[in-house]
C-alpha cells in the first residue's frame, strides 16, 4: 500500500504579500482548480491508495476546496489539522501526517511539501523507484534561500540549513553536494515507524528534516537513489507560481 502525505499547513506569507491579499497558496490558481499546485500533486500519474493532506492556516477554505473540487478522491484524502500551523515548526504537520496513518498497513510513504511544483517524469521516477529516495533541484545551493544536503566519504546523507538564512556550513570532508527538492520517499515502512518513535515532542516541533534525517542518515549508498528533478519550482511568490508555465 502507498500513502502520500503533502503538507500545506503553512502560512504563505510571502506568496500572500505578493498576490496583496492573504491566500493559501497550494489553492491558489487563476482560471481553474486544476492549475493548483494541490491539485496538480494528487493528481500525479500515479498510483496512490492514499493521500494524507495536513492543513493548518486557512483550514477552511482547505477544507471546503477539497469537498467541492476533489470529489473524484474523496474516498481516499484523509485530510488532517495542525492546530500548531504558527507556533510549531515544520515537522510537527508530518508528525500529524503519519500519525493519521498508524491503523494502515501501509509499505511505503512519499512525503511532499505543498507549495512545489514538480515534473510528471520526475515525480514518476520517485515512486517508481525501489529504493529510498532523496531529491534534488538543479538550482544554485543558496543559503538565503536553500535546503541543502551532502554525503559524506561513506556516502551517509546529512542535511544542512540555517534558519536565519545566513550561511551554511559543512565541517568534514564530502563527495556530494544538493540543492533539496523537498520530496523524499520512505520505502522502508518499519524503518520509517522507527525513525518516527524515536523523536521527542520537541524534536517534532522543529523542522521536518529531523526525522529525514534520522530515517536517511545512517543508510548505506547502495539503499537510496538521488532524483534530479527535471523541472522543480518552489512557489514562494506568485511570481514563481507563474513559472510553471513558462
Amino acid at each position: 500500500m502507498k500513502i502520500l502525505i503533502v503538507t500545506v499547513a503553512g502560512m504563505s506569507s510571502r506568496f500572500s504579500e505578493s498576490l496583496g491579499k492573504t491566500c493559501l497558496k497550494c489553492i491558489y490558481y487563476k482560471e481553474d482548480i486544476r492549475e493548483s499546485l494541490l491539485y496538480r500533486m494528487l493528481h500525479q500519474p500515479v498510483k496512490f491508495d492514499y493521500f494524507v493532506v495536513v492543513g493548518g492556516f486557512c483550514y477552511d477554505q482547505l477544507e471546503k476546496v477539497i469537498q467541492n473540487d476533489f470529489s473524484d478522491m474523496a474516498d481516499r484524502i484523509i485530510l488532517v489539522e495542525n492546530s500548531h500551523y504558527s507556533d510549531y515548526g515544520s515537522g510537527y504537520s508530518l508528525y500529524l501526517g503519519l500519525e493519521a496513518i498508524k491503523g494502515i498497513d501501509y509499505d511505503e510513504v512519499v512525503f511532499a511539501e505543498g507549495d512545489l511544483y514538480v515534473d510528471e517524469k520526475s515525480f514518476r521516477k520517485v515512486c517508481e523507484s525501489p529504493k529510498n529516495v532523496v531529491t534534488c533541484s538543479h538550482e544554485a545551493i543558496l543559503a538565503s534561500k536553500a535546503v541543502a544536503f551532502y554525503y559524506d566519504t561513506a556516502h551517509r546523507l546529512h542535511y544542512i540549513y540555517d534558519t536565519s538564512h545566513s550561511a551554511l556550513e559543512i565541517k568534514e570532508p564530502f563527495l556530494g553536494i544538493f540543492n533539496s527538492g523537498q520530496i523524499w520517499k520512505f520505502a522502508d515502512a518499519g524503518r520509517l515507524r522507527r525513525a518516527a518513535a524515536s523523536l521527542s515532542p520537541e524534536q517534532w516541533q522543529t523542522t521536518n528534516l529531523v526525522l529525514v534525517q534520522a530515517y536517511f542518515g545512517e543508510l548505506d549508498g547502495d539503499a537510496y537513489e538521488i532524483i534530479a528533478f527535471e523541472k522543480w519550482i518552489n512557489c514562494n511568490t506568485v511570481a514563481d507560481y507563474e513559472k510553471i508555465e513558462d
